[in-house]
């Protein structure tokens, strides 16, 4: 997938779901833990040195997995290369457990699953498609055969 980096910089730039200075490791073996501002906006875990404003680096959280690997920490691994985990440290398991709740539900895949199961819900209770009104009543892309929202 291909980036604009002065897109992704005003992105970073925009405020945050959720932002911390965590312990990060990256996916290589001889990595080492080092504080980081880690500040999650939409979909796109951004983190900085903590003396900088520009981001070191981003993560795209789709087709990823956010797995607790001890009480104060946890890690983000992908689909494609599962073996490739970048670890976070947090100062608690409470701040652990926001975090991976925030990652889990960043992603464009939960909002879209979201979106079907409320549109459903809605559906049921009123008689009427909350998304007529907006035209995209009949728009297949939030539509999933087989699967139950």
């Amino acid at each position: 997938m291909r980036y604009n980096e002065k897109e992704l910089q005003a992105l970073s730039r925009q405020p945050a779901e959720l932002a911390a200075e965590l312990g990060m490791r990256g996916p290589k073996k001889s990595s080492v833990v080092k504080r980081r501002l880690v500040k999650l906006v939409v979909n796109f875990l951004f983190y900085f040195r903590t003396d900088e404003a520009e981001p070191v680096g981003a993560l795209l959280l789709e087709h990823c997995r956010v797995n607790q690997e001890e009480p104060s920490g946890f890690s983000i691994s992908f689909i494609e290369d599962p073996e490739r985990k970048y670890y976070f440290e947090c100062c608690s398991e409470e701040q652990c457990q926001e975090w991976m709740g925030a990652l889990r539900r960043a992603s464009y895949e939960f909002m879209r699953r979201s979106l079907i199961f409320y549109r459903n819900e809605i559906q049921k209770m009123t008689g009427k498609d909350p998304l007529e009104q907006f035209g995209i009543s009949e728009e297949a892309r939030f539509q999933l055969s087989g699967l139950k929202a």
